[in-house]
């Protein structure tokens, strides 16, 4: 029984890669995960990766903040310390939009903050999760679940005739960086 986790295909070119995610998903080998040093252009929707549902997040934070922030403003002026500023009415809205509309940011931009660390567990102290620490750098890594696939010579095969410049057995699921 083989310990193999993990069959990374090391490519050197993005259109190479792009290949490479082809003639897998013509074989029905399903992938596990692709790590680049910089963004691809389509790689999302070859590999059926869903839009982010960030941009709500940040919109229910900011629609929390937006209304906190008009409610004790409110409160404040209105019914805990009315003051007559200038013959003006104690609930005078325009007065309201500046501080309101810097929380409503605030809220949005903290809250999709936290909500994308949460969501990515990327917490701090957390070492990252590279399967080929030079996919931050140079290169562009496929990673395909060896447990139950097609026997994995016919995988090494597949990667390299895509044009992979290196196919590598895992044994263990992250790289350390010690």
């Amino acid at each position: 029984m083989s310990s193999t986790k993990y069959i990374l295909g090391v490519f050197d070119d993005p259109d190479e890669l792009m290949h490479g995610i082809d003639k897998l998903q013509k074989n029905s080998v399903p992938i596990y995960d692709v790590y680049t040093p910089m963004p691809i252009h389509g790689i999302d929707a070859k590999l059926g990766i869903k839009d982010s549902r960030l941009g709500y997040a940040a919109f229910m934070f900011g629609c929390v903040g937006g209304s906190l922030i008009f409610g004790l403003v409110y409160y404040f002026l209105v019914h805990d310390w009315p003051m007559d500023i200038g013959g003006k009415n104690y609930f005078a809205i325009p007065d309201f939009i500046p501080v309101t509309f810097e929380w409503t940011v605030l809220f949005a931009s903290y809250g999709m903050a936290f909500t994308f660390f949460f969501s990515t567990h990327l917490f701090p102290g957390r070492a990252p999760r590279v399967m080929d620490l030079r996919a931050t750098n140079d290169k562009f890594v496929i990673a395909i679940d060896a447990k139950g696939n097609i026997p994995h010579e016919d995988i090494t095969n597949i990667l390299k005739e895509a044009g992979a410049s290196e196919v590598k057995h895992n044994d263990r699921k992250y790289v350390s960086y010690e």
